[in-house]
C-alpha cells in the first residue's frame, strides 16, 4: 500500500478530532452542494467541492466487526451531516443539519448517521451501517449523490478521499 494511503487509513482510525478533506470518484468528479443535495460534477478549476469531514465512531466495538472503520460523515459550510433512512420503504441518502461532534459524543452510536469506511489502494467505500449492503455511489454528471445496492457494477461506489494532514 502507497504510504499516503497507509497514512490516511491509520489517520482515520486514531482520530481523536474530525479530519477533514474533499472526495472525487473514478471519473474525476467531485462532490459540490445544491441546495440540500450533494451533486458529483466534473473537476475544474471553477468548481469548489465541498470539503467533508470525517469522524469515527467511539464505540466501534458494538457495530459489525470486519465491514471496515464506521465514520461519521459531515460536510462544512453549512455543518450537516449524511444519513441513512427509508424513503418509501427504500434506502435513501439525506442531509441532516447536525454537528459531527454532537453524533460523536452520543452514549451510544447513532447507526442512522454511521458509514463503514474501508479502503482498498488509492479507493475507499462507504457502506452504511443502517442498511447493511448499501453504498454511497455517484453515477452521471450533475446527479446527486444517493445510496445503492449495486456495488461496483453500474455506478461508481469507489471514492477517493482525501484528508488533509
Amino acid at each position: 500500500m502507497p504510504e499516503a494511503h497507509h497514512q490516511c487509513t491509520q489517520a482515520v482510525l486514531q482520530a481523536k478530532d474530525p479530519l477533514s478533506g474533499s472526495i472525487s470518484d473514478l471519473s474525476q468528479q467531485v462532490w459540490v452542494l445544491q441546495g440540500q443535495t450533494i451533486v458529483a460534477v466534473p473537476r475544474s478549476d471553477s468548481v469548489a467541492p465541498v470539503m467533508v469531514t470525517i469522524f469515527p465512531c467511539k464505540f466501534p466495538e458494538s457495530l459489525d466487526q470486519g465491514k471496515g472503520t464506521p465514520i461519521y460523515f459531515a460536510i462544512q459550510n453549512p455543518e450537516m451531516c449524511l444519513c441513512c433512512e427509508a424513503v418509501g420503504g427504500q434506502p435513501a441518502l439525506q442531509l441532516k443539519e447536525e454537528k459531527i461532534l454532537d453524533l460523536y459524543n452520543e452514549a451510544e452510536p447513532v447507526r442512522a448517521f454511521l458509514f463503514y469506511h474501508v479502503q482498498l489502494g488509492s479507493t475507499s467505500t462507504f457502506e452504511s451501517v443502517a442498511f447493511p449492503g448499501w453504498f454511497l455511489a455517484s453515477a452521471d454528471r450533475g446527479q446527486p449523490i444517493f445510496l445503492t445496492s449495486d456495488q461496483g457494477t453500474n455506478y461508481n461506489t469507489a471514492f477517493n478521499l482525501h484528508i488533509r494532514f
